[in-house]
């Protein structure tokens, strides 16, 4: 304890100063913009300084470009943007090229900027252009990449003899940045050559200690930046089409998403007439577990400028809009006539920022409309309709002080209002996220307490977690403590599967930053984690384990890794009784993957594990493969193929109910999943990609059932076999998905995207069906069939205003 204490002191007041190389590259404003067309030919670029000897951070630390292969990078600005141009020689006929859509890194060079106008390590705005001519832009930071953030700027390539050269325009909407005279903006410069997987960056980076954001150079002479009148808006209309076992439908939406700079630093971003048409399907699974099966996010409102909200893990945005969270009651004999899956999102809105000083504030809100279901009598035929889901309001606030360059503490709070007499939640926490100067030791801890207001009774739980740990070097170290009481519930607005734990964790690891002979890298790392109930605080289990990948010099990338539960493990929610627990022992997992260059034209991923029991009177054998080959075609075309085979035999677990107690079986589990994605790239305006998906699984039970025991020991019952309880737990579950879509970006942030889409759905208790028979079975199902034709258009306020500036002017 005593030596726990000194290490934890000493996290938190060492002071020693972080020392680092910091370029500078001061720049002039010129009357002439450069015209954005890949030819660095106009005379403010004859003129600039130049940004150049770069060196590589990546896999190598310090290498530097041969003259033949130098990066050169110019920079100037106006009133209205900031440009930049850059020469990166090189062999054409060694540059790899592959045409991608928005935001998708294939097999080519890229030339990065990273600019952070608040010049304080930790925020930045990242702008990548590709060889293709392929755009990627994110929000980044500390903790985050947010590429689902889009900026509107323009870019353009042209290739020559001896490289190839970019010219960028990046508006200043798509920057926040203080109301200031003079300005130093934090920038950086980076360079991917793709060949070698090889990363080049302007200030020299170390990726032993800190982030990389800390070794950003200075951009100079700024002067008399004024920040824009930032409104974007994005008016759109939709047309959609659905058809469904001989119902069909169609609806026309209009609707209008909005961006607008509140101030210098702060930004509303609203849907206020939410589209949520194209959103794909989920790519559903069966889940046998006892906790809840969630999905990704896929709308795009959710998706972008989202980090400050999601500080705690407290935003599961999946929640706004998703089925009611509590259903009405049954009486005897009713059932529910077309349970609602979803909630209309009336709309939602942002506002988040950060004020020169570090002070980050999000405010997060949205309202769903109040839904209906009818309930149907079986034996009478009467049917009553009762609200599933009231009108409801969703409200985050987030405040977020950064310091010292690489930390921050934060307050969130989270807070469901459901209209009437329903439930309501609230949550709040406290974070800290803490390193030292010399960004050697951090330690990391959050304290959160829910309320839950339910109609008869609250509910009021705490949740805590710490971690100090060493994060320079080659030998790293951490320690964790997690906890959470009985009644902690963060689940109406974040995602928590389970609470009622206070677990020790313990990790080691040690990586690699420069090649050797056969390697580029590798990184080994040990665990051991111990786990209780917090209530009542007895053992649940332990397990330890090791992991290792590496990227070998030829860039094929591998790895292994094994996980040992020694002794009785007491799983306490398996089942589904309150306090009673199931007991298995000394389980073992041991799993390997390569991965193959993704550069050569045919490449692939292979990944298996297999995992068993060592436990008197079980026989347990479980293996999973997958296979994913990919075929660069050409540099317009690519196929990704995954195939993935489960089998598991001898497993038991949760089976069904009868008379209120749990009924457990042994079970046969056989999964066979296929995918098949092809992406044909016109150029990056003009995308047409196809997905398949058809997924089936079957779980086949032994005939007889068993009991579970107070001690937590499974009995076989005669009284239970799969044929006499009321709900036989076979399953055969399978699905399909069809997704093929078409996007033209017609104009600078402007899409047209027409799509098609169909899924099937079959869930029964054919067990044993041939995978023939399962086809047809799942085929002759309803099938449900979307169509979708979607036009937004951006507009900038700011060029509208400059238009009618000229007329007038003219």
């Amino acid at each position: 304890m005593i030596r726990f204490s000194i290490l934890f002191f000493s996290f938190l007041f060492t002071i020693f100063s972080f020392a680092q190389t910091k370029k500078a590259l001061n720049i002039t404003r010129t009357d002439d913009p450069p015209k954005i067309d890949g030819l660095l030919n106009e005379a403010i670029w004859l003129d600039a300084n130049i940004a150049t000897d770069f060196t590589q951070f990546r896999p190598n630390i310090g290498v530097e470009f041969p003259d033949s292969e130098r990066t050169e990078v110019m920079v100037t600005y106006d009133d209205d943007a900031i440009y930049f141009g850059a020469y990166l020689y090189d062999d054409p006929d060694k540059i790899m090229s592959q045409v991608t859509k928005r935001d998708n890194f294939g097999q080519n060079d890229f030339f990065m900027i990273v600019l952070n106008p608040n010049n304080d390590a930790q925020n930045n705005t990242i702008f990548i252009v590709q060889n293709s001519g392929s755009q990627a832009d994110a929000i980044a930071t500390l903790n985050n990449e947010d590429y689902g953030w889009n900026a509107v700027w323009k870019s353009a390539v042209k290739m020559h003899d001896d490289g190839w050269s970019v010219e960028i325009k990046i508006p200043y909407r798509a920057l926040r940045f203080a109301n200031e005279p003079i300005q130093t903006w934090g920038i950086q410069f980076q360079r991917e050559v793709r060949r070698e997987r090889a990363r080049y960056s302007w200030n020299p980076i170390d990726p032993t200690t800190g982030s990389s954001f800390l070794y950003h150079g200075e951009l100079t002479g700024l002067t008399n930046l004024k920040p824009p009148v930032r409104l974007n808006l994005y008016p759109f209309i939709s047309g959609v089409g659905t058809s469904f076992d001989g119902q069909s439908e169609t609806d026309i939406n209009f609707g209008l998403d909005v961006k607008y700079g509140i101030t210098d630093n702060f930004t509303l971003d609203a849907t206020l007439v939410p589209d949520f048409s194209q959103v794909g399907f989920d790519r559903l699974t069966l889940n046998l577990g006892p906790f809840e099966q969630t999905f990704n996010e896929q709308r795009q409102f959710f998706k972008e400028g989202v980090d400050l909200f999601n500080k705690g893990n407290l935003f599961f945005s999946r929640r706004v809009g998703n089925a009611p969270i509590t259903a009405p009651e049954l009486n005897d004999n009713e059932k529910f006539v077309n349970y609602p899956q979803a909630l209309k999102v009336l709309n939602a809105v942002k506002i988040s920022g950060r004020t020169k000083n570090g002070l980050g504030i999000g405010i997060f809100n949205a309202i769903t409309e109040k839904t209906d279901v009818r309930i149907l009598d079986t034996l009478s035929g009467n049917s009553r309709t009762v609200v599933a889901e009231p009108f409801s309001n969703y409200n985050i606030l987030v405040i977020d002080q950064q310091f010292n360059n690489n930390s921050s503490v934060s307050i969130i709070n989270t807070n469901v209002s459901r209209k009437g007499n329903f439930r309501d939640a609230n949550v709040t926490g406290l974070l800290m996220d803490v390193s030292n100067k010399r960004n050697t030791y951090n330690i990391y801890g959050q304290v959160k307490m829910s309320k839950v207001n339910l109609s008869n009774n609250t509910s009021t739980g705490y949740s805590s977690f710490f971690a100090a740990r060493k994060i320079h070097g080659n030998f790293r170290y951490s320690f964790d403590h997690s906890f959470a009481d009985k009644n902690y519930d963060i689940n109406d607005l974040g995602l928590i599967r389970r609470n009622n734990y206070n677990n020790i964790g313990i990790d080691a690891s040690y990586q690699t930053f420069k090649p050797s002979k056969e390697l580029n890298n590798y990184r080994i790392n040990a665990y051991l984690n111990y786990r209780q109930l917090a209530e009542p605080n007895v053992f649940t289990g332990t397990n330890l384990g090791i992991e290792f990948r590496a990227t070998s010099t030829s860039l094929n990338s591998f790895g292994f890794d094994l996980n040992f539960e020694p002794g009785k493990q007491f799983d306490y929610f398996e089942s589904r009784q309150e306090e009673k627990y199931f007991i298995y022992e000394n389980a073992v997992f041991v799993g390997a993957w390569i991965s193959s260059n993704y550069n050569k034209t045919f490449a692939y991923d292979i990944r298996s594990n297999i995992s068993t029991l060592f436990e008197n009177g079980r026989d347990l054998f479980k293996y999973r493969i997958s296979v994913s080959p990919r075929m660069r075609v050409n540099e317009h075309f690519l196929l990704d193929y995954d195939f993935r085979f489960d089998y598991n035999n001898g497993s038991r677990g949760y089976a069904t109910s009868e008379n209120d107690e749990s009924i457990f079986g042994e079970r046969k589990r056989v999964i066979i999943s296929n995918s098949l994605s092809a992406n044909y790239n016109f150029n990056p305006l003009h995308v047409l990609s196809l997905t398949l998906r058809k997924y089936w699984d079957t779980v086949t039970y032994d005939k007889t059932l068993f009991t579970l025991q107070d001690n937590g020991r499974l009995t076989k019952s005669s009284g239970y076999t799969v044929n006499s309880v009321e709900n036989n737990p076979n399953i055969n579950y399978s699905t399909w998905n069809l997704d093929l879509s078409y996007s033209w970006e017609m104009a600078p942030g402007s899409f047209l995207t027409a799509l098609y889409r169909n899924q099937l759905f079959n869930r029964d208790q054919n067990a044993d069906i041939s995978f023939s028979d399962n086809l047809n079975l799942l085929f002759n199902q309803p099938i449900q069939h979307t169509f979708s034709l979607k036009l937004q258009y951006f507009i900038d306020y700011g060029s509208i205003k400059s238009v009618f500036r000229k007329k007038r002017d003219s």
